[in-house]
């Protein structure tokens, strides 16, 4: 409906404007200060990234209510992730903040986003340009390995400070003699984003293909 269109496309701005202060911001810093403002960028952008990945949640319940269409397991997997690496991991730990991998994550995330989102307020005004629509179907594939490896290295990056702190690791007191190393935590779900980046890459391949493919460019220019 004209109504749900109109949602999407006000979802889709407010997203495009936080990720572009956000991009255009880190690169300004980088440009004024060079590599100074690399380790500065956490405290310099992290708030307007925590609002925009916390807002990203909305996304799965779009798709649950059936207003997207997009598939709901490699979304929910791709937005779980930051969710984890950006809160549990960097937002908690302030000495992993200051680490130039946080810079390398946040510039991946913010260039793929800020593609993403003009695409698709674009799309919902029914105009697509085949460059815009070949960056965002055909940049995501290179581009996401290389965030997932930024995050593998920001996990293990946090491993030390997460045993010396004991942030998150739990022992429950007598009788019970269960207890949560959270270290431990972190190494298994390496391999679970891991096993994850196989199957996103698959539907990003799946998406350039139904986007991208000969009959749809032709349509879309016609």
């Amino acid at each position: 409906s004209f109504t749900m269109n109109m949602y999407l496309f006000l979802y889709d701005l407010m997203q495009f404007c936080g990720h572009s202060w956000i991009f255009t911001n880190m690169i300004i810093r980088f440009m004024t200060f060079g590599k100074e403002s690399l380790a500065d960028t956490f405290h310099s952008i992290g708030f307007v990234m925590r609002l925009c990945q916390l807002l990203s949640v909305l996304e799965i319940l779009h798709i649950l209510i059936g207003i997207d269409k997009s598939r709901l397991l490699p979304r929910f997997l791709q937005i779980t992730e930051r969710i984890i690496v950006l809160f549990v991991v960097i937002n908690s730990q302030e000495e992993v903040q200051g680490k130039y991998v946080v810079c390398v994550l946040f510039f991946l995330w913010n260039l793929l986003d800020v593609i993403r989102y003009t695409y698709n307020m674009l799309a919902r005004m029914g105009i697509y340009y085949l460059p815009l629509t070949w960056l965002n179907f055909s940049l995501c594939i290179p581009l996401y390995p290389l965030s997932v490896l930024a995050k593998g290295f920001a996990i293990c990056v946090s491993l030390p400070y997460f045993e010396s702190f004991g942030t998150y690791s739990i022992k429950l007191p007598f009788p019970f003699t269960f207890s949560i190393y959270f270290p431990y935590v972190l190494k298994m779900y390496l391999l679970v984003l891991f096993a994850g980046m196989c199957f996103i890459i698959q539907n990003l391949f799946s998406e350039r293909t139904a986007h991208l493919g000969t009959g749809n460019i032709k349509n879309k220019r016609s």
